[in-house]
């Protein structure tokens, strides 16, 4: 499993596929200081087993007798909960609030052949969708051009009819970082803290060192190579960072001939000019130039490593969560 990708649907696959029985928990709306965000699942088998969590602790005992009876008799059901201030201090928040969960039973109500083709979607990196009509307790999976806004800001929820919940499966973020010069070592370390699997690609092992970079995934292979192995989709940013066109270019010609969200490219307004010539003449047109973010970063005045660093982090997240 990917870093930053929770497996609770796969684990209840397989309990159930082993013979235990299990039940997803999905917490589906909240009010107030709730524990956890709404999408977050928790996993129940048959032998009383979790994975995960719906609220940190505070109602978690309660979801697992509603699983383990809805695993031996079947039936969707939906709980709600209220969240003292005691409890919710209890796991850090400052306030209680109120939850709603879903509990499903696998191969009662949520079919198995649904969830398995949930969990093989997740595991190509697919952005998927689950949908349950509340009110008939029919149910699907779709894709990211379903709900476009709810996928770019990872919001499950209910649609307006109140009937109708969403829960956003995205693979986790990835971030690829051409160049191992010194920008790059404070970006890779930001990337990791708020989420992204981060990666760096240089053939220069003198610049993409464990020294320098201690802890990183390294890739000694050329830019175009790596970034076509390692793969590139809507949920990847590449950043470019060496100043040379013999790394960056053909880098930079592989991302935007994929569907990565972000592509963003160090140097001066006069360096991305240059670069602009040279993609033209590869036979890009302005549309797909634009899609380089170059100078890289938003700017804010940055100017040590680690500042533009932020700087860089800050326009991925902005063109992530706007488009």
């Amino acid at each position: 499993m990917n870093p930053g990708f929770d497996d609770i649907p796969e684990t209840a696959l397989k309990w159930h596929r082993a013979g235990t029985g299990a039940a997803l928990a999905t917490v589906i709306e909240t009010w107030g200081s709730a524990p956890r965000p709404v999408g977050s699942q928790l996993a129940i088998s048959g032998a009383g087993d979790i994975a995960g969590s719906v609220s940190g602790g505070c109602v978690e005992g309660a979801v697992v007798v509603e699983a383990l009876e809805a695993v031996e008799e079947g039936g969707a059901r939906i709980l709600d909960f209220g969240v003292s201030d005691d409890e919710a201090f209890a796991v850090g928040l400052a306030c209680g609030g109120r939850i709603r969960v879903l509990v499903e039973p696998v191969g009662r109500d949520l079919p198995e052949d649904l969830l398995a083709d949930l969990v093989k979607r997740r595991a190509a990196r697919e952005q998927v969708g689950y949908v349950v009509n509340t009110a008939d307790w029919s149910r699907r999976l779709v894709g990211r051009a379903a709900f476009p806004d709810r996928f770019r800001l990872d919001r499950s929820g209910f649609e307006e009819d109140g009937d109708t919940f969403v829960g956003i499966h995205n693979p986790p973020l990835r971030m690829v970082v051409v160049g191992g010069v010194h920008i790059a070592q404070p970006l890779m370390q930001m990337a990791r803290m708020v989420g992204y699997d981060a990666v760096l690609v240089d053939p220069r092992e003198a610049f993409a060192s464990p020294a320098r970079f201690p802890g990183e995934t390294l890739i000694h292979d050329w830019p175009d190579a790596a970034l076509a192995a390692h793969g590139l989709d809507p949920r990847t940013a590449v950043v470019t960072l060496t100043h040379d066109p013999k790394l960056d270019d053909p880098a930079i010609v592989t991302a935007l001939k994929s569907e990565v969200f972000y592509i963003g490219s160090l140097g001066s307004k006069r360096t991305h000019g240059k670069r602009v010539d040279r993609l033209r003449e590869q036979g890009f047109d302005d549309d797909a130039i634009a899609r380089i973010h170059a100078p890289v970063g938003l700017d804010i005045g940055a100017r040590s490593p680690a500042e533009i660093a932020v700087a860089v982090l800050a326009e991925i997240t902005q063109r992530l969560r706007q488009g």
